[in-house]
């Protein structure tokens, strides 16, 4: 599929834009990027309590295990979960028209959490040819009856990517779209 026929499927499935714009996902009072350029936010409806799609979703090391997308995974640091905590994680990026293809090496600081409900982290992307100077992502976990809503938003800047702001919206929302829906098939498997 082309990157056009791409970037109009992905429009087609968004819908049609919502009258007014939510305010941001927030953690602890703390939310996205709002000055940036790049941003994309989506959310899943998943038939698990919350407590399970929030282990499923912070036990980092098991990442790769239901995330195709996650090539490798490691923690930098020791203990629990919680502000300060640091992780590195890989994964592969198609080539585009304007970059090459890559693996991008992000390095995550969790900033915020609140145990089953909120996570906020931030840090770079760097590849061969692709870089993301900060991305900022947001996580909520709401229980609700039959299930939990996971909500995500997620912002990038950096002068390449704000150079390309459809492609790397395209490319940011479909790795959310993936992630969530992994997330859902996942949690949902091991009720």
């Amino acid at each position: 599929m082309s990157i056009t026929a791409l970037i109009a499927a992905t429009a087609l499935l968004a819908g049609p834009a919502p009258a007014t714009t939510p305010p941001p996902l927030s953690c602890l009072g703390q939310t996205v990027d709002r000055a940036a350029k790049i941003s994309y936010r989506n959310e899943i409806f998943i038939k698990a309590p919350v407590r399970s799609v929030w282990k499923l979703q912070t036990d980092l090391k098991n990442w790769p295990r239901w995330q195709k997308p996650v090539a490798t995974i490691e923690r930098l640091g020791h203990g629990p979960l919680r502000p300060g905590s640091a992780f590195r994680w890989t994964t592969p990026v198609p080539a585009t028209p304007v970059t090459p293809a890559t693996t991008l090496v992000i390095t995550s600081t969790i900033h915020q959490l609140k145990h089953n409900r909120c996570l906020r982290w931030t840090g770079p992307a760097i590849g061969d040819g692709l870089r993301i100077d900060r991305g900022v992502h947001v996580w909520t976990f709401e229980p609700v009856p039959g299930g939990t809503i996971v909500r995500t938003e997620e912002t990038w800047t950096g002068a390449q990517v704000e150079s390309m702001p459809a492609l790397s919206r395209q490319f940011l929302g479909q790795g959310l779209d993936t992630w969530l829906t992994d997330l859902k098939t996942t949690a949902e498997k091991a009720r």
